[in-house]
């Protein structure tokens, strides 16, 4: 019997990525979600070319039976990508780790990431794998870390920042996350100590260099904010930035920003649908490329400072695929058997970089690294 495999939002932005990936491995493949139309439809798209068994499974996780929905499913693994995150409880993870089935999200709300260890116990019981952030953040960027650390004594700052292009596909799922906390406060370590930052404010323009040129930044709350400088031993600073290539938008979510922190809005997530069809209107502008850049400035093991830049290109509007490689590889790993991991964590040091090379290869996706004595 093939193990099964749900994906919770299978037809969405990510979802259909994800599943078009594990579709060519021999397994009984899920497509769930609230739709069943919009699951019976990408099903018969996958069949043209899968290997796996399709099956489509209207399932709303939010409703009181879904717990036991799940369990009589019988899945092998259950992939999350029905964000946004932010606000949502644990229900979907305990229901898997209760079915005895591995669980993966791509979550990026830190508290929803950072605090996922509170189910290791159980999830060690049920003899289950839980991961949460299974995406660009923190699953790749920590792999990005870990594999030049060797080449540093100490860390003195990481900063990290994500630029997609404009006419790269979005989902209405990451816009409402983002305006969550769009002009509200948020932790940072700065300056070697705690304080706080506001989101999509403290705007700037950064040089990704190469194809992507020079981006517009703001400030954006993601895990890798709480988890990596006690981890890796940051002595000043941990930044996230993130932008829209377009200045006239990118400006407008700073003024948005600004309206939220002087309390005249409280939140502009209800109004994410709307955003979207708004920044849609300009599609046909700016360009498909999208970035992602990795700076970590220290010592190097002669004691000499040292900065090294790793950055990512995403050419021809592949951009949107790189948010999912993590949760790929960590189910193709899975299903092999070969992660003798237990028990609930972040998506940190599960990872090695050189096991994202063929994902990105695979879709034109380069990268470089540049290292400044």
């Amino acid at each position: 019997m093939s193990k099964k495999v749900i994906i919770l939002g299978g037809y969405g932005n990510f979802g259909q990525r994800i599943a078009k990936s594990l579709a060519s491995h021999d397994i009984t493949l899920v497509i769930a979600g609230r739709n069943l139309a919009k699951a019976e439809h990408y099903v018969e798209l996958l069949k043209q070319s899968a290997k796996a068994t399709l099956e489509a499974w209207q399932i709303d996780l939010h409703a009181s039976a879904f717990s036991q929905q799940l369990k009589a499913q019988k899945p092998f693994m259950v992939i999350h990508t029905g964000g946004p995150y932010q606000g949502q409880s644990y229900a979907v993870p305990k229901a898997c780790i209760d079915a005895g089935a591995h669980y993966i999200d791509l979550a990026d709300d830190r508290q929803f990431v950072c605090n996922i260890g509170s189910l290791d116990k159980l999830a060690r019981e049920s003899g289950v794998l839980v991961v949460s952030g299974a995406s660009s953040v923190p699953g790749l960027s920590s792999a990005v870390i870990e594999h030049f650390l060797p080449l540093f004594e100490n860390i003195d700052s990481i900063d990290i920042a994500i630029a997609p292009g404009n006419k790269a596909q979005r989902g209405t799922a990451t816009i409402e996350a983002i305006l969550t906390y769009t002009g509200h406060p948020f932790s940072v370590f700065r300056q070697g100590r705690w304080q706080p930052a506001y989101g999509w404010m403290d705007a700037k323009s950064h040089d990704f260099g190469g194809i992507a040129k020079r981006r517009l930044l703001a400030n954006v709350d993601v895990p890798d904010l709480a988890l990596f400088p006690d981890r890796y031993g940051v002595s000043e600073r941990v930044s996230f930035q993130a932008g829209l290539e377009l200045p006239l938008l990118h400006w407008g979510m700073v003024a948005m920003a600004a309206i939220a922190k002087w309390k005249i809005v409280k939140n502009w997530a209800p109004l994410a649908k709307r955003l979207d069809v708004l920044s849609n209107c300009f599609l046909k502008f700016g360009s498909d490329i999208g970035a992602m850049e990795v700076s970590i400035k220290g010592r190097d093991l002669s004691a000499q400072p040292q900065t090294l830049t790793w950055r990512l290109y995403a050419p021809n509007g592949q951009g949107p695929y790189i948010p999912t490689f993590s949760a790929i590889i960590l189910a193709k790993k899975l299903l092999s058997d070969s992660v003798a991991h237990r028990g609930a964590t972040a998506c940190v040091s599960l990872l090695k970089l050189s096991e994202f090379y063929t994902h990105f290869n695979a879709f034109g996706i380069y990268q470089k690294e540049q290292v400044l004595k």
